[in-house]
């Protein structure tokens, strides 16, 4: 498929094994969620775009990358499944801006 990103990370197809599970309480499959959720946003982030910023460490001055989004993040939840995704992405990137999509999918069957 054009433009999908499979995520064949070992934890990510690992915890989604433990999602799977019949036993799998709901508690810990909301928590597996959050984790793969953070999993999930460092993939998508990976492009993002860094500059310099001159830092004062302890030892000496030096020139540190830092993101340099050209404009704020946002991250759309597509509702409903999408909830539990948002908060663990939120972990990681707490000023991101959020939206929210009520996505309705239309399938016109072929003739």
């Amino acid at each position: 498929m054009e433009n999908v990103t499979v995520i064949g990370h070992p934890l990510v197809q690992h915890k989604l094994t433990l999602m799977r599970r019949e036993e799998t309480s709901t508690a810990k499959f909301r928590s597996l969620l959050r984790e793969i959720s953070m999993l999930l946003a460092y993939e998508v982030t990976r492009d993002l775009p860094l500059k310099k910023e001159q830092i004062q460490t302890p030892m000496a001055l030096m020139d540190a990358p830092i993101l340099a989004p050209e404009k704020k993040m946002v991250i759309v939840s597509i509702m409903r499944a999408g909830q539990g995704i948002l908060d663990g992405m939120l972990e990681l990137m707490p000023s991101a801006r959020v939206g929210i999509s009520a996505c309705i999918a239309i399938r016109v069957p072929s003739p």
